[in-house]
């Protein structure tokens, strides 16, 4: 940078290099923003030159497949839920996904003076927030996505899945579900209360409403009809006082009958003119219902258990603590106990938050149907206790003893819960009450396994082959009992938290693992990156869809042999004991906290939610979220948690001369290959010549030459067992992409690492370099699309 000012620059004083060096992050954040508008408008033309299978073609495939039996019957048997989170790694506005929006259009149609004007004003609107967001404000920015682009998008998606399917009267409105966090979401976010969820209920409700509202008034203007004419204005003045009063609502069937009734008149008496744009508005109200997206519930163990703890205080039924009580009397306690509890009652604000939730459900199944609100995600589920405090806090909070109209979810998460996951649901099962709540939700068990704090517990192989692993035990289980197992994974951005190609994971899943739905949660900027225009959302979930279909397609079962389970067993325990090491050294905690941006996200106003969980001083990595831990590795480019142990696994199989069942095991394990495919994305975006300066540190230095050894050795690795040229050969326009993308960045990422040098030199400026750090964060999350 020094060098740069003095040789191309006449700017001399540090104040003027440091407002420059603002002036090249604004730049380089609309460079991306420009970038994406541009990549995002040429989707459709440059979707048709992967190797993707369509879901017509598959639909195809399944009909001749089936062999007399209807595929109608196999596709209502399955279906995709994509669950939206607003977790900090995404930070546009209406008004910036707007203008992304305006870009893409007129980039497809060419249109250069209004690109130039549009760039004008995106040049002149801030990028960043003025204040962090509250959660309702985060779950505004998603509803605007949910109103403006997946309303359209999964009606048309459905009615392409309707169209190809064989035959008539295809009716299976749940293959495409949606289901939201934002609000919902108060594990370790203390800004998440009764009011937020309640609030943020209402606000999806709402806005389906003004949605339905619009459709009907266009379908007046046409269907002029006498009898058809008076039932629309009707529907249409019952719908308008829903719009802006949360206390005024509609029930499904009040929306739903009025449109039937009009369906068959139109038929009837008026030779079925407009008839699909009806049929089109009554798939979106059978889609949607009342409730837009399901709002889920998410909490943590640790809080259910103080609550619980605080209620059976109060009953004197323990003194201070459950674990006083053996483990058979504690389920006893719990579930033939029958206790009325009430906010009210508590003094801890936590504990009555919680009990006011648990009471709120049935106010917003009351408002939104029971979709809107029925399923309740225990994080940090470690024992069967998990589940039990949860049903017995429903049962004691209202619902006593009838039927409760909500899916109790754990959340298995660390390497210990996932290899204790297959016996708590065992345990669970035999207790004759949880039993019977299973089987009054139609016999299916959904279970949630969290691929981001997986792998920052046990290293990116580990973790993914755990998880495999464990997936295959919980199926059995299920399968034992007779209930169909649904499994809801935990997924973020990039590799390192179970991103990537994610259809191709899922496709590699062989009979072993239940295959009922795939379920799974879209974060940050994945959510515009890969779910943001409609193009893009019925692509990828066309591509969910085919995923969970395919495995019926497959000449073969798609199993792992013994010998290859036992190669897969070997590497995932070498590169765990890799990683093991690295999390274990003693300068691992400190490079994280003083080499990079990890702290900064903290300071920047991109999520409602602390970086760390509890509220110590001291930086602690079991406290650390997994989203700032991996965030900081991409900021590095290093991308540590997406390889790290790969190549050291590898390397150790190949000195003993199992070259070949490796390369072997690449070729014909889809699961395998899917794996290091993702891992070859995350090497993709590495530069350890953005840091190299750290190899002459007299601090870290080995440290910094241990990352760079492994991130070379598993480049090498990768490369020998796939027969390569280069990483992600196969995936030529993902590849350009990344290349593009990191070239547009690489300047910001060097005005970053100028000014953490700056920062630990004591500069007298340095509360403007921090500045500069935390402003840096924002074009590069964006840039890479997938980066936390």
């Amino acid at each position: 940078m020094d060098s740069f000012f003095s040789n191309h620059t006449g700017i001399k004083t540090e104040e003027e290099k440091i407002d420059f060096m603002f002036h090249v992050i604004r730049y380089v954040e609309r460079q991306v923003v420009l970038y994406d508008s541009v990549e995002d408008a040429a989707f459709e033309q440059l979707v048709q030159l992967g190797n993707h299978l369509s879901l017509k073609d598959c639909i195809t495939l399944l009909d001749r497949a089936q062999k007399g039996r209807k595929i109608a019957d196999n596709l209502s048997c399955f279906s995709a839920r994509i669950v939206l989170t607003a977790h900090p790694t995404q930070f546009y506005s209406p008004a910036v996904l707007d203008i992304i929006g305006q870009l893409r259009s007129m980039i497809a149609r060419n249109d250069i003076d209004q690109i130039d004007l549009t760039l004008q004003q995106l040049g002149l609107t801030s990028l960043i927030n003025a204040k962090k967001p509250t959660p309702l404000d985060e779950a505004k920015n998603i509803i605007h996505l949910l109103r403006h682009v997946y309303y359209e998008a999964v009606g048309e998606l459905y009615t392409t899945v309707k169209k190809h399917v064989p035959g008539t009267g295809f009716n299976c409105p749940h293959i495409i579900q949606l289901g939201f966090w934002p609000g919902g979401d108060r594990d370790g976010n203390p800004f998440v209360t009764s009011e937020t969820t309640l609030a943020v209920a209402d606000e999806l409700r709402m806005n389906l409403m003004k949605c339905y509202y619009r459709d009907v008034k266009r379908l007046a203007q046409k269907l002029t009809f006498r009898g058809v004419e008076a039932a629309l204005d009707n529907l249409q003045a019952r719908l308008y006082r829903t719009l802006f009063d949360p206390e005024k609502t509609m029930r499904y069937d009040e929306i739903i009958n009025p449109l039937v009734d009009i369906r068959a008149s139109l038929i009837e008496n008026y030779n079925s003119l407009y008839l699909d744009e009806l049929e089109s508005l009554i798939d979106k109200v059978n889609i949607f219902k009342t409730h837009f997206a399901a709002l889920d519930i998410r909490q943590n163990h640790a809080v259910h258990k103080r609550t619980v703890e605080a209620v059976l205080k109060q009953a004197n039924l323990i003194a201070n603590s459950l674990d006083e009580l053996p483990t058979t009397e504690a389920i006893a306690v719990l579930c033939r106990t029958d206790i009325s509890v009430h906010p009210d009652q508590f003094d801890d604000a936590l504990a009555k938050d919680t009990i006011r939730t648990i009471v709120q459900v049935k106010r917003i199944q009351r408002k939104n149907g029971e979709a809107g609100c029925n399923r309740y995600i225990i994080s940090h589920a470690e024992d069967l206790f998990s589940v039990l405090l949860v049903l017995c806090l429903f049962r004691w909070c209202g619902w006593g003893k009838s039927d409760l109209p909500v899916d109790i979810i754990p959340l298995f998460e660390s390497m210990e819960s996932m290899k204790n996951a297959g016996s708590i649901m065992q345990a669970l099962f035999d207790i004759p009450s949880y039993r019977a709540h299973i089987a009054q939700r139609r016999n299916r068990q959904t279970i949630m396994l969290g691929f981001s704090d997986g792998t920052k517990d046990g290293g990116y192989l580990q973790a993914n082959w755990s998880i495999y692993k464990t997936k295959e035990k919980l199926s059995a289980v299920c399968d034992r009992h007779g209930i169909k197992a649904i499994f809801f994974d935990g997924r973020g951005g990039p590799p390192a938290r179970g991103g990537g190609k994610t259809h191709r994971f899922y496709a590699s899943h062989g009979k072993s693992i239940a295959n009922h739905a795939i379920e799974l949660t879209v974060q940050g900027q994945t959510i515009t990156s890969m779910y943001g225009s409609k193009a893009h959302f019925m692509h990828n979930c066309e591509q969910l869809l085919t995923a969970g279909l395919s495995s019926s397609l497959r000449e073969r079962e798609n199993t792992i042999s013994d010998d290859s389970r036992q190669l897969i067993e070997t590497l995932a325990q070498l590169s765990h004991e890799k990683y093991t090491a690295l999390k274990n050294h003693h300068r691992f905690m400190a490079y994280l906290e003083n080499k990079s941006t990890l702290t900064y996200y903290a300071r920047a106003k991109i999520g409602s939610r602390p970086y760390k969980r509890g509220d110590g001083q001291k930086l602690d990595f079991n406290d650390l979220r997994a989203i700032p831990f991996v965030g900081s590795w991409s900021q590095l480019k290093q991308n540590v948690p997406g390889y790290y142990g790969i190549g050291t696994a590898i390397q150790s199989l190949v000195d003993e001369g199992k070259l070949d069942p490796l390369k072997q095991l690449f070729n014909e394990v889809p699961f395998f290959k899917a794996l290091i495919l993702n891992s070859m994305m995350a090497l993709s975006k590495c530069n350890f010549e953005l840091t190299g300066y750290i190899a002459g540190d007299p601090v870290y230095a080995d440290f910094w030459n241990m990352l760079a050894e492994e991130y070379r050795l598993s480049t090498e690795m990768v490369l020998l067992i796939s027969g390569y040229r280069v990483l992600m050969e196969e995936e030529p326009l993902s590849r350009k992409s990344i290349e593009i993308r990191e070239g547009i960045v690489l300047p910001l990422l060097v005005v970053q690492q100028c000014a953490l040098q700056k920062i630990e030199m004591r500069s007298t400026h340095k509360a403007l370099y921090e500045k500069i750090v935390q402003r840096s964060l924002y074009g590069n999350i964006n840039a890479s699309r997938n980066s936390a």
